[in-house]
């Protein structure tokens, strides 16, 4: 399987969410399904079949988080020396040129994107514009609404 690219923060987070799928989501669906179970008869009991799919939903994400884990390249932007270009975690400020909007992302891993707080998806297709760019560069987006052109204006490892 492939490398995963994560943020030391994102891996954090993974970490967090399989300890929380462990410790607390497995246990409240072994109860619901023990309870179900006791009302009798289990052909036609609407509890215990909705306690059986949550289990297999908890199970599956379980399985999905510690393989995303397992084949994780853990990448701390702290670290880079990438000479001021954008890569993987790098955060880069960028211009609009045609509204002259200015706008921060860091790239990050699929599962750390959050549009919202700044971080974008290595595999989106601005962060693929931006990556190997330096400042001063310009990035031609390929948008819904047709292309889109940044300017570059820093790039930060934080």
């Amino acid at each position: 399987m492939a490398k995963i690219p994560l943020t030391v923060r994102g891996a954090e987070k993974l970490r967090q969410e399989l300890h929380q799928l462990k410790t607390v989501e497995r246990q409240k669906v072994i109860a619901a399904i023990a309870e179900a179970r006791s009302h009798g008869d289990l052909s036609e009991n609407a509890e215990y079949d909705a306690a059986k799919e949550r289990q297999g939903f908890i199970e599956g994400r379980i399985a999905e988080v510690e393989g995303k884990l397992a084949n994780a390249q853990i990448i701390d932007p702290k670290l880079l020396d990438a000479d001021g270009r954008c890569v993987f975690g790098a955060t880069v400020e960028l211009e609009d040129t045609a509204s002259g909007d200015v706008v921060s992302y860091q790239i990050v891993g699929d599962d750390e994107a959050d549009i919202k707080a700044g971080m974008i998806s290595i595999s989106s297709p601005i962060a693929r514009a931006l990556i190997g760019k330096y400042p001063g560069d310009v990035a031609e987006v390929m948008a819904p609404g047709g292309v889109k052109e940044y300017d570059i204006l820093d790039v930060k490892y934080l």
